[in-house]
């Protein structure tokens, strides 16, 4: 019988803070970059069906073309420049405050966006009081890195947790894939970057709202 579950680590791009418009809209503004004048453009639903990692793999499966790596890390840095003109609108997503504060274990942050610009976003959102630990990619090319497992691995030696004390909530495959790999359990949102039939197809429990996820968890 598995114990009940102490600490939540939560993700944040498309978890808590709903950005999956300006994900969509920095894409868009890398793949003008790649193919200049044949207008390639993905929406919202098609990034949500076909989006993976590593990401250089979605990028070339969009263009039609595989791309070199010198190609991808210029990509990356425009969607990245893209991406933070539109930081200061995001919003949180629908009710995360409340998932945070009806929490009564302990919470962390562990996300696939660079540290040193997701720790200050947190604090100016004024949610650092609710997190013993947030954890962002310490290195410079974004998301391209391995997937969350082994992020998910020494975020957790950090806190000197065991997966088995541990819940996830994340709104991607790779989430559910990184806590599989540490024996803790994962529940995915459907309001983030997937495709909710991919999500709910993949046999772990999924929420709709950020409160069931926490009522999931529990």
């Amino acid at each position: 019988m598995k114990r009940g579950a102490k600490h939540i680590v939560w993700d944040w791009n498309g978890t808590l803070v709903d950005d999956l418009h300006l994900v969509v809209s920095a894409t868009n503004v890398a793949f003008e970059l790649a193919a200049p004048g044949l207008s390639i453009k993905v929406t919202a639903d098609e990034h949500r069906r076909d989006f993976r990692r590593p990401i250089s793999e979605y990028y070339g499966s969009v263009l039609g073309r595989p791309l070199t790596e010198a190609e991808f890390v210029e990509l990356d840095r425009v969607f990245h420049d893209a991406y933070r003109t539109g930081l200061a609108e995001l919003a949180l997503a629908v009710g995360a405050l409340d998932a945070l504060r009806g929490w009564t274990g302990t919470q962390s942050l562990l996300s696939m966006w660079f540290h040193d610009e997701l720790v200050p976003t947190v604090t100016r959102y004024e949610l650092t009081s609710h997190f013993i630990r947030v954890d962002g990619l310490r290195e410079r090319l974004g998301g391209e890195q391995a997937h969350k497992a082994g992020h998910l691995k020494r975020h957790l030696a950090e806190l000197r947790l065991e997966g088995a004390d541990v819940v996830l909530i994340g709104d991607s495959i790779d989430d559910a894939d990184a806590a599989a790999s540490v024996g803790a359990r994962c529940v995915l949102y459907t309001g983030g970057f997937t495709d909710p039939a991919k999500l709910r197809a993949y046999g772990v429990p999924v929420a709709d709202t950020l409160l069931e996820a926490v009522a999931l968890a529990a």
